[in-house]
């Protein structure tokens, strides 16, 4: 018990240690500096008090907080006040420089300390909320397919020697498609799970070639839509961002269904990529009949996925849900539109890692 709790009060970090290092480091060269220019030494006290309260910012715990405390005290003391390289106890102010340097260390690791519990918590509290949302939109988009492949093999079962070749052949083709729209659910479901088994850590994200990612995800949602046009325009150069391919796959998979069954008039999306200098942004536009004004606020939130599921058996509510949630996990953010000249544009954001930047775009139809 003891033993855990030094642990997560003085937690130790090598990343920890060359930050505390690289700040105190900086703070000397910064006095060392200004020694030459000025006739006191009254502005070395102020910087190592600063330098003490950015270590316990940017470090865990009260480890390195208290040593940089400790090694600022003797820095002032020994270094950079007369007597120079010697300890001096009676220096007027050193005990005064010392506890004041101390407790700013320690409160600046408590407030930090409090302030990432309190963001763990609200991050636990939002998982929470995702999967009761989600739990309650599956229960009927779920049992909804089901109803049907069950309903539809029974007739075949029970009264196959009645039917037509033409009605079997049509009972059968709605069951294996609610099939493909169980196993659509299903990899929205993983992709969630994924999320959030990493309890909001870092995904496993590498640099990734953006046309590959989206040539993936295209010729995947051609399996289930062939007839559906779809045009990429890309960068010339190629373009590398840091992704997990398989979640942004997902992620233009879910939006391109999207555009095929809300489009309803809508027979092409455009999936085109933009590269800035801090964010890459990707955006799959349809043909098709736009969104719904009123919907257009609330689409990536319960009341926008409630109402999507009102309108259609088949709904993309969960399915833009899973889209906002991966994206946020990547850092970006994610929005819906009615572009002027007609149909739906999804846009959204990736954080720019990119190896290489292109120039104008081309355009590739699949």
């Amino acid at each position: 018990m003891l033993r855990r709790t030094i642990e997560r009060l003085l937690p130790f970090s090598w990343r920890d240690l060359a930050a505390t290092v690289g700040i105190i480091g900086l703070a000397a060269l910064l006095c060392a500096a200004l020694k030459p220019i000025s006739d006191s030494d009254f502005h070395v006290p102020l910087i190592f008090v600063l330098a003490v309260l950015m270590v316990s910012l940017a470090t865990d715990g009260y480890l390195f907080g208290v040593l940089s405390s400790v090694i600022a005290v003797l820095g002032v003391n020994i270094v950079f006040t007369y007597p120079y390289f010697q300890m001096d106890f009676s220096m007027t102010g050193y005990p005064l420089t010392f506890l004041c340097m101390f407790a700013v260390s320690i409160i600046t690791c408590t407030l930090t300390s409090r302030v990432r519990k309190s963001e763990k918590v609200k991050a636990e509290a939002e998982r929470e909320k995702m999967r009761a949302n989600l739990l309650r939109a599956i229960s009927h988009d779920f049992r909804t397919p089901l109803t049907g492949m069950i309903g539809a093999t029974n007739v075949v079962l029970e009264n196959g020697d009645h039917l037509s070749e033409a009605e079997k052949t049509a009972l059968l083709t709605g069951a294996r498609n609610d099939a493909e729209w169980l196993i659509h659910m299903v990899e929205n479901l993983l992709s969630i799970t994924r999320i959030d088994a990493d309890s909001g850590a870092e995904l496993h994200k590498e640099p990734q070639a953006v046309e590959e990612v989206l040539g993936e995800a295209v010729s995947r949602f051609h399996r289930q839509y062939p007839a559906f046009r779809v045009e990429i325009r890309i960068p010339e150069e190629p373009l590398f961002v840091e992704m997990d391919a398989t979640l942004i796959e997902q992620v233009l998979i879910n939006l391109l269904i999207n555009a095929a069954i809300h489009g309803h008039t809508a027979d092409t999306a455009v999936v085109s990529v933009e590269s800035g200098a801090e964010q890459v942004s990707v955006s799959v536009e349809d043909n098709g009949e736009g969104i719904r004004k009123e919907l257009l606020p609330h689409l990536f939130d319960e009341y926008g996925a409630r109402n999507a599921r009102e309108r259609e058996n088949r709904n993309m509510g969960i399915g833009l849900s899973v889209c906002s949630t991966i994206v946020k996990a990547h850092g970006g953010q994610m929005h819906a539109e009615n572009p002027p000249g007609g149909g739906a544009r999804f846009t959204f954001t990736l954080p720019h890692s990119a190896a290489q930047m292109g120039g104008s775009d081309y355009g590739i139809e699949t």
